[in-house]
C-alpha cells in the first residue's frame, strides 16, 4: 500500500513539473509580433515567407499605388486579403491618369465611397482565372453585379474594348491581371 501511494506521489509531482516546463504553443506561426495582428483584418498577418494575396500584389507594384490608395479609400482592403478566389483587373497608375483629375479627386472623398466602391468593384471576379482561359465573347460576372465582356483578338486580350491586359501574376488567393484601363461599370437606369 505504502507503495503504490508512493508512486502515485511521485506520478504526481512528475506531472505537474513536466506540465511546467512543457513549451508553450506557438499561436502565431508567422512569429510576428502580436500587436501586428491586433484589431485589423488578414490583410495585417506579416508573412514573408508564402506567396502574396492579390492586396500584398499590388502593395508590392510601384505601378499600382493609385489602385492601392482606392483600395483602402473604399475600405475593400480586407475583402482582398481573404481567401477568394479572385480575379483581380489592376489598372495603373497610367491608367488612373487617363480619368479627369477632378473625377478622380471625387472619388477619393468619403461621400463618394459607394461609387469608388462600385466601381472597384467592377474590377473583381470571385474565380482564378488565368490568361489562357479566356475567349472570345465570354462574359464575366463582376462583384458589383455587373458584367464584363472578354475579347481576345491575335493573342491581344481586351475587356469591355476599353481595356488591355498587359500582364498576369498569379498570387496566394487568386491572379492580378495588369490592364492599362479603368473599367466603368456600366450606369444603372
Amino acid at each position: 500500500m505504502k507503495n503504490n501511494i508512493l508512486i502515485t506521489l511521485l506520478l504526481t509531482i512528475g506531472s505537474i513539473v513536466a506540465c511546467n516546463n512543457a513549451p508553450t504553443e506557438n499561436n502565431n506561426p508567422s512569429n510576428t509580433p502580436a500587436s501586428a495582428t491586433t484589431g485589423s483584418g488578414q490583410e495585417s498577418v506579416q508573412d514573408d515567407v508564402s506567396a502574396k494575396d492579390v492586396v500584398k500584389v499590388a502593395l508590392d507594384s510601384k505601378d499600382h499605388t493609385t489602385l492601392v490608395a482606392a483600395l483602402k479609400q473604399a475600405e475593400l482592403v480586407t475583402s482582398l486579403s481573404n481567401a477568394g478566389p479572385f480575379t483581380v483587373f489592376a489598372p495603373t497608375n497610367d491608367a488612373f491618369n487617363k480619368l479627369p483629375k477632378e473625377t478622380l479627386d471625387a472619388l477619393m472623398k468619403d461621400d463618394k465611397k459607394e461609387d469608388l466602391q462600385n466601381i472597384l468593384q467592377y474590377h473583381v471576379t470571385l474565380s482564378a482565372m488565368k490568361s489562357e482561359s479566356f475567349i472570345d465573347g465570354q462574359v464575366l460576372g463582376m462583384v458589383n453585379g455587373d458584367n464584363l465582356t472578354i475579347s481576345v483578338k491575335n493573342g491581344k486580350i481586351m475587356l469591355n474594348n476599353s481595356a488591355t491586359l498587359i500582364a498576369s501574376v498569379p498570387a496566394a488567393n487568386g491572379i492580378v491581371h495588369v490592364i492599362d484601363g479603368v473599367l466603368l461599370p456600366p450606369v444603372k437606369k
